[in-house]
């Protein structure tokens, strides 16, 4: 069973609970984005299994006793298969994240301090392992043209697709394929992410 550290709105810690019991009762919870990106201007959009958008290289729950680079590392290793100097990663921003949704006739109630770090990797991996059913691949873009698309100054850029076999695929893409929730922006989702890597 997986613990999470639970904290009050001020982000101080109140106790230590299961996962499921921590999003029953909306308590909240600490969890990491994490971002990678190399010497060549490029940032890294993992591809997710369940709806084939683009997000966050990584990213989830930090558990309980766990610091956040300590999370960053092993989510990122879990997700895409690579190690990583972890304790080099930069804290961005913290977002304060709520959203209630249903899942299998059951409400979820998510109350996270999301925890956004950046870290450069150099150059690109030799390989990738990918998490069966999590992940289907990695999507390697440039900062610049991914602002240019976000701020609808382009209507699409090209990439490289790296699958479960770590075989490099061009593709285009579009606004529409990365994850954003109802009324959420690229722009103000993603954009000062790649902002920040930008000035790296």
């Amino acid at each position: 069973m997986e613990y999470l550290d639970v904290y009050n709105e001020n982000h101080e810690m109140i106790g230590t609970y299961p996962r499921d019991e921590v999003h029953e009762k909306g308590m909240w919870h600490n969890t990491i984005h994490c971002w990678l990106y190399d010497n060549d201007g490029n940032v890294y959009f993992q591809v997710r299994s369940d709806d084939n958008k683009l997000y966050t290289t990584a990213s989830g729950h930090v558990q309980a006793g766990e610091s956040l680079k300590e999370a960053f590392g092993r989510e990122v290793m879990e997700e895409i298969g690579v190690k990583v100097d972890f304790l080099e990663a930069e804290l961005v921003r913290i977002n304060h994240w709520k959203m209630d949704k249903e899942k299998n006739g059951k409400i979820t109630k998510d109350r996270a301090f999301s925890h956004i770090y950046i870290l450069n990797i150099k150059s690109e991996p030799k390989e990738f392992n990918f998490s069966d059913g999590e992940v289907n691949g990695i999507v390697k873009l440039n900062c610049e043209e991914v602002l240019k698309l976000f701020k609808d100054e382009i209507d699409e850029i090209s990439g490289i697709f790296i699958d479960k076999e770590n075989a490099h695929i061009n593709k285009t893409f579009n606004i529409d394929d990365f994850l954003l929730w109802n009324g959420e922006i690229a722009m103000k989702k993603y954009g000062y992410i790649i902002e920040e890597i930008k000035r790296k």
